[in-house]
């Protein structure tokens, strides 16, 4: 089984996006132009290859001041009393459906501004004082508010929430899911309307959303309109130095920008089906949303808990298919590869995969007689359990098979 060498990190894109084609310049213009041009060209790759180029898909950063100059700085004040902007285009039909939904829904979607001093990402031994924007909304009268983890990332920053009719908060950040890019915020208020939490398994393709948020940073009550254009996708995203795998979220044509993450997703019905979270760097009109249920689920647990806690196996892993199979001559086309991976070892020290002998380089290739496939993915299966639960897992080491039992434990924060 011939695998990458360290020098070849392993990378599954998520789709192969052509490059455009750089405008042919002009032949009137006089030499001097040309190389003014030419350089101007190769700074600005340079300057966004830097920041977008972690892999295809990312975050837009939600954090300013990291390149001065580039990201606009948002003003609170700007925003306040603002009509909302609509963006995309809807018919007839629709349009009734979608101005009652945005009048219904607008004051309980928030705007969140992050200040402090954080680390630059690649530096730690340097600081800088930095703002950053983003958006929530409420799910409960007394202040409970749910945005993006990346949003309210760093433990040292302030955050405030700035209601619809200027009134700001600062919020307490109750909990970050270690695994979905979510986060529960609470402010000091009551007597607020929250929205209502729908179904995102009832979801079809082509079905109209509507997406609100503090678009760019800039812009309160702005709305996009369009169509959920996928389901089940599965995206790699970064921001702020670190790098995430977030499977069995909503693809959608409806715009999401900076500043946009943590904004509601809805349907014509009003009711949220979608957390707005990141948008693919190269490509327009196509951005993500983590299904509400599983919003649904973390804020129930972290009500139980006080804490968003997971069922825990501690393995790394790649998932196999035809194409990954032939790159890397593997033996199965289907399973998991337990491989290390940028945020950290193939197989958590102590962990319950550990203590079942997994090792690096092994196929999972089933767990509970059920094969690992991109439609089941290990994670899934995984997520079905409950800490303390036992597995049984069929795994393929140097063509042999083998069959282990591994006990879950519990991840939080």
């Amino acid at each position: 089984m011939e695998l990458p060498d360290e020098k070849e990190k392993l990378k599954v894109p998520l789709s192969e996006k052509p490059l455009r084609e750089t405008e042919r310049i002009e032949n009137k213009l006089s030499q001097r132009k040309r190389r003014r041009s030419v350089l101007l060209l190769i700074i600005l790759s340079l300057t966004f290859g830097f920041i977008g180029g972690i892999l295809g898909i990312k975050y837009y950063p939600d954090i300013a001041g990291f390149f001065p100059g580039i990201f606009t700085e948002f003003n609170p004040s700007s925003g306040t009393n603002q009509k909302p902007i609509i963006q995309g285009r809807i018919t007839t039909n629709e349009e009734k459906a979608v101005i009652n939904v945005v009048n219904q829904s607008i004051n309980s979607v928030v705007s969140i501004l992050a200040k402090g001093e954080v680390s630059l990402p690649g530096f730690p031994s340097f600081s800088q004082e930095v703002e950053g924007t983003g958006s929530g909304f409420i799910v409960s009268s007394d202040g409970m508010i749910l945005t993006n983890k990346h949003v309210v990332q760093y433990k040292d920053m302030k955050y405030t929430v700035i209601l619809q009719n200027g009134e700001k908060y600062e919020a307490q950040v109750l909990a970050r899911d270690p695994v979905q890019d979510l986060a529960i915020l609470k402010i000091k208020k009551t007597g607020l309307k929250p929205l209502t939490l729908g179904n995102s398994d009832n979801l079809q393709i082509g079905q109209t959303v509507i997406a609100i948020g503090n678009a760019l940073g800039e812009f309160q009550n702005t709305v996009s309109v369009g169509v959920v254009s996928g389901l089940s996708r599965k995206i790699t995203a970064g921001g702020g130095g670190t790098i995430e795998t977030i499977e069995e979220v909503i693809q959608t044509d409806a715009a999401i920008n900076q500043g946009n993450s943590g904004g509601p997703l809805l349907d014509l019905a009003g009711e949220v089906i979608g957390i707005n979270t990141a948008m693919a760097s190269s490509a327009e009109n196509i951005g993500f949303a983590i299904p509400v249920n599983k919003a649904k689920k973390a804020i129930d647990n972290f009500k139980e808990k006080g804490e968003i806690t997971y069922p825990f196996l501690g393995v790394s892993y790649v998932l196999i298919n035809e194409a990954f199979q032939a790159q890397y001559n593997l033996p199965v086309n289907y399973g998991a590869l337990v491989i290390r991976s940028e945020e950290g070892p193939a197989v958590v020290p102590g962990s319950g995969a550990d203590k079942a002998g997994i090792k690096e380089n092994d196929i999972i290739l089933e767990m509970d007689g059920k094969k690992i496939t991109g439609e089941n993915t290990l994670s899934k299966m995984i997520l079905a359990h409950s800490a303390g639960d036992k597995i049984k897992l069929k795994i393929l080491r140097k063509g042999k098979t083998m069959q282990t039992t591994a006990e879950l434990s519990e991840r939080s924060e």
